[in-house]
């Protein structure tokens, strides 16, 4: 069954949201990289590359950390050096520091992304520094990296709440927003790691960003749905300015050092509520909802994304 066959959601729009969005798809990095098992490199390969045929501008690929971290995406740079990419899409890949980067530039990386954590323990479990020591850790790889003509995106995780620290204040999410721009990254992308931020958190660290002069236009949202809140907390963000949207192909996802994450917003929901909302994605929802229902045979278990299951028939 198709989107087409079951009837799209009548387009009703409301005041106060973006004519379109910008869907960062992090399905092949944030989502296999919490698989227990290591999923094949060509299969990894093919669901980018379908990915890339869907009409997402930008598929996250993977990410040049050392394999005893996350074991599921040591083949990086096997990945990179096999995928045919397409023209006008794409492929950031997430590196911890220099070396990282420069073998990300080997394979041909030409978009990156660093990832820092807004709270003390995090920073400690993630990267094995001190909320401070991270910044110092980050600003030569930027550097690098803008020197070459590369963006560079800010990954923030713990935005709204820790699970060995609690909620997180909007005003040091701001702070370790400011130590990102300031070092050069060219876009911001703001974690809900853990799943707890509900809408009025949302809007209360946007405004906390704004307040600091940071360009609403340079921030993404990324939102884990393990409140059931990753859709409600997307709408409160596009109320708020913000553009760019995070999102995992079949809801695929969660983080290896915070056992409590569990899967991302799904793409295909996320989708489906923008089309409702008349704003633009450029996303064909059917070859989408085919392509997680591929990947997800490939696991060997359903969608989570309630969009897939429907499409397919598998709720």
């Amino acid at each position: 069954m198709s989107a087409r066959e079951v009837g799209l959601p009548m387009t009703i729009s409301t005041d106060g949201l973006p004519a379109a969005v910008t869907i960062w798809e992090v399905g092949a990095r944030d989502g296999l990289q919490n698989e227990k098992t290591v999923v094949p490199t060509e299969i990894k390969v093919e669901f980018i590359e379908r990915l890339a045929t869907v009409g997402l501008p930008i598929v996250e690929a993977t990410s040049f950390v050392r394999p005893e971290w996350v074991p599921q995406l040591a083949d990086a740079a096997e990945v990179m050096t096999t995928l045919a990419r397409r023209d006008g899409v794409r492929y950031p890949v997430l590196v911890p520091n220099e070396r990282g980067l420069d073998r990300a530039l080997e394979c041909g990386a030409t978009d990156i992304a660093v990832f820092g954590s807004a709270t003390e323990t995090f920073a400690q479990k993630n990267l094995n520094r001190s909320y401070d020591e991270q910044w110092s850790m980050f600003e030569p790889t930027v550097a690098k990296a803008r020197a070459a003509g590369i963006p560079v995106r800010g990954y923030l995780s713990m935005c709204f709440g820790d699970p060995w620290e609690g909620a997180v204040a909007p005003e040091r999410v701001a702070d370790a927003a400011v130590h990102l721009r300031d070092m050069g990254c060219t876009e911001l992308s703001l974690g809900d790691t853990i799943g707890v931020a509900t809408a009025g958190h949302v809007e209360a660290v946007i405004r906390a960003l704004i307040a600091k002069d940071i360009d609403v236009s340079t921030v993404g949202v990324h939102f884990h749905d393990t409140y059931g809140q990753a859709l409600a907390n997307t709408l409160a963000a596009l109320r708020c300015g913000v553009t760019t949207v995070d999102s995992s192909a079949g809801g695929l996802g969660g983080c290896p050092y915070a056992k409590s994450a569990t899967g991302n917003l799904a793409t295909e929901d996320l989708v489906w509520m923008l089309n409702g909302l008349g704003i633009s994605t450029g996303v064909d929802l059917d070859a989408l909802a085919a392509t997680s229902a591929w990947m997800a045979e490939q696991l060997g278990r359903p969608s989570p994304s309630r969009v897939v299951r429907a499409l397919t028939g598998t709720i």
